[in-house]
């Protein structure tokens, strides 16, 4: 990845990793790729901020070192160590023994957990806590502690004269920054929240008050492009996402899982019928769609309806999987309605009730479209008597 230029002072020096097939070993990110950020600030006193994954660490300490033309790093300022950003902390420590490495009380408990009590002399640790400022010149970094965003050492910093935040993994996105430069940066942002960060909503929360009082030309997360353009909208999804509230209140989500293919049937069946009343309806085929997409959709439509077979007397494990994930991820705010199959002892409805009333602020509709096999006559009314419930708000 070629250094880039944020500011006449800051360089981008991250890295693109477009081999990854998996991202925490579960999200897949081909043939996207995804970038692990890390810049320069470059004044009387030097701060590289945050490292990147061990993977990428050749890669990453050439760009360090061909920005520093030869001058050594003050700082490495560590705002999260989650292995992909602490991989290469210890190979950029050894290059540059006089380096100070800045963190938080917990950032130094998870140093000395992942690389040993010793790799770091206490001189070397700097522990800076909430509102601490770094000076390094003309740039000062002010820090904001971010705990369970979603890490408990996760920190934010703001360099007060290029009105820059630093954001951890806050605003990243999946996606390497050579193969997705022109991509639009919501959908994979949404989908990189919601997996990776979705369950800690009250702690976005907590971190966007304290931003709120910032002015904030410039965004620099860990992953996915420096947010330069559109902040105002940025910060209102997060906002709306930290709420778990849906991007489209009307808009109705069709999540099917299907043995031999009724189920599916009747899941577009109810799709055609409801676009027929002009509603927008996206639909969801969870033996084959990732669970991050879905997980995604999910949480951008303010409907969805569950469409499962019944299997062996329980869930179909498609079915079963979302919602244990929807649930993980804090799932709630929503009406929901239930499409059950079962030729000859259909649960599927009763247990993704039960699951669904586990969360919060569900809203089950009344109707449940209960199949033997292949839509029939009591089955269509049913379904209609579901779309007139889905319509009637």
């Amino acid at each position: 990845m070629a250094i880039r230029t944020v500011t006449d002072a800051i360089r981008y020096v991250g890295v693109d990793d477009n081999t990854l097939a998996l991202f925490e070993n579960r999200y897949p990110v081909q043939p996207m790729g995804v970038s692990y950020n890390s810049y320069v600030i470059l004044d009387e006193k030097i701060a590289v901020m945050d490292s990147v994954d061990a993977r990428a660490a050749e890669e990453w300490l050439s760009n360090v070192a061909q920005v520093l033309e030869g001058r050594s790093p003050d700082y490495l300022v560590v705002t999260h160590m989650e292995p992909d950003h602490s991989g290469s902390l210890m190979r950029i420590a050894q290059e540059y023994p006089e380096m100070k490495i800045v963190g938080n009380a917990k950032t130094f408990t998870l140093i000395k957990q992942f690389f040993g009590t010793g790799a770091l002399s206490e001189d070397r640790m700097l522990e800076v806590g909430e509102g601490s400022i770094l000076s390094l010149g003309s740039h000062r970094l002010q820090f904001l502690l971010a705990p369970m965003v979603h890490w408990p050492e996760v920190m934010t910093a703001y360099e007060e004269t290029e009105k820059i935040l630093f954001s951890a993994d806050a605003f990243g996105r999946f996606g390497s920054l050579e193969r997705t430069a022109r991509a639009p940066w919501v959908p994979q942002a949404r989908r990189y929240y919601y997996n990776i960060i979705g369950k800690y909503g009250a702690q976005v929360q907590a971190l966007l008050k304290k931003t709120a009082a910032l002015e904030i030309q410039t965004i620099c997360p860990l992953h996915g492009p420096v947010l330069t353009e559109g902040l105002e909208e940025c910060l209102r999804l997060y906002d709306l996402w930290s709420q778990w509230k849906p991007e489209e209140p009307e808009s109705i989500l069709i999540a099917h899982a299907s043995i031999h293919g009724n189920t599916a049937h009747a899941a577009k069946t109810l799709k055609g019928k409801l676009e027929k009343k002009g509603v927008q309806v996206n639909i969801c085929d969870l033996t084959v769609t990732d669970l991050s997409y879905a997980i995604a959709s999910a949480f951008y439509c303010g409907k969805l309806v569950l469409a499962s077979s019944t299997y062996d007397g329980g869930l179909f494990p498609p079915m079963k999987e979302f919602l244990e994930h929807l649930q993980t991820k804090g799932f709630r705010n929503r009406r929901v309605g239930l499409i059950e199959n079962g030729s000859w002892a259909p649960a599927a409805a009763r247990l993704m009730r039960t699951k669904l009333e586990e969360m919060k602020d569900i809203h089950l509709y009344e109707t449940v479209v209960s199949l033997r096999s292949a839509l029939n006559q009591a089955s269509e009314v049913q379904m209609d008597a579901l779309v007139a419930e889905l319509c009637a708000e």
